[in-house]
């Protein structure tokens, strides 16, 4: 009952509310709750992602206006949104990013976890910008320190060495995970 009161009112403002303004809303409310220490989702159960992601797209039926059995895809592409698993893979490559340009956030980088790759003969990988990725144990895979060098070692080269502000590194990175996701 009470769940069935809190999305009829959420369709009630919905449609209240002028298209740019409801994306507006939702971008920000749900945006700012599914983004939250998501960097530490990494290495979560699928089946919990599948809960998270469930609520994504019953909140963008719900402001685009789509039926229950309306296929997501194309609202998810409208509102420009990255599935949940991938948000989470560019919030922790954003951190390192970060890590890597200004040392911050401070309580990161205290720990020297991040390091540089540096080959011990010359070889082609030594221009790609790397980090050093440690063999993980079975616990040691969600770490900071593992999941981060793997997840920067995955990115193409042209968005880790190219990029010289946190804009355009942020820019190049969503859109080469959604045009991953969403084959565009």
């Amino acid at each position: 009952m009470k769940q069935t009161v809190s999305h009829a009112c959420t369709a009630t403002c919905a449609q209240s509310l002028a298209d740019d303004v409801a994306k507006t809303v939702v971008c920000s409310i749900i945006g700012s709750r599914l983004d939250y220490c998501n960097s530490l989702f990494v290495g979560m159960y699928v089946s919990n992602f599948k809960s998270m992601q469930r609520v994504q797209n019953t909140l963008s039926r719900v402001f685009l206006r789509r039926g229950k059995f309306e296929q997501i895809t194309p609202a998810l592409i409208d509102l420009h949104w990255l599935p949940v698993q991938y948000r989470v893979t560019c919030k922790l490559a954003t951190l390192t990013y970060s890590m890597k340009q200004s040392g911050q956030p401070s309580y990161l980088h205290v720990h020297e976890l991040l390091q540089d790759y540096q080959p011990t003969y010359s070889l082609r990988s030594a221009s790609h910008d790397l980090l050093v990725t440690t063999r993980p144990r079975s616990v040691a895979s969600r770490a900071f320190r593992h999941s981060a060098a793997t997840t920067w070692n995955s990115l193409p080269v042209n968005i880790c060495n190219v990029c010289d502000t946190m804009v355009t590194f942020t820019c190049r990175l969503k859109t080469f995970l959604f045009n991953q996701v969403f084959a565009i």
